[in-house]
């Protein structure tokens, strides 16, 4: 799966994605991008097929939700950046188990849906615009 890894969360989180060789992640410090309002982010995302990976939830969410794009979106609690990068790889591992139980691929499975992560681990997924 490719990822953007947003700027609220460590560049090294998308390198150990990156070195983990099953997945294409980048970080905006790492192509230039630093700074880049959230709709230009969301933009950019699903023009190159990317899974939005954020800690900034309150404004991701408004923006998904008024957007005419298939957004995929994974909001991850403010963590460590151990921890952070614990409860992506168990985002991860949920996401491919809910879409091989649908018979369809991981990225695919993620269109116009958002998986949120709590502190413990816990996963949860929902299409938008069901935002409650």
């Amino acid at each position: 799966m490719q990822f953007f890894i947003d700027e609220c969360i460590s560049p090294q989180v998308a390198a150990r994605l990156n070195e983990t060789g099953r997945h294409a992640a980048v970080h905006p410090r790492d192509i230039g991008r630093r700074g880049d309002p959230d709709h230009v982010v969301l933009r950019n995302a699903i023009a190159e097929d990317r899974i939005i990976v954020t800690e900034n939830a309150r404004d991701f969410r408004g923006l998904v939700g008024r957007e005419d794009l298939p957004p995929r979106l994974l909001i991850l609690p403010c963590v460590s950046r151990e921890r952070c990068l614990q409860l992506l790889e168990a985002a991860i591992a949920f996401l491919e188990t809910v879409a091989a139980a649908a018979g369809e691929p991981p990225a695919d499975h993620m269109i116009n849906r958002v998986i949120e992560v709590d502190p413990a681990g816990q996963c949860r997924i929902y299409r938008l615009p069901d935002i409650s």
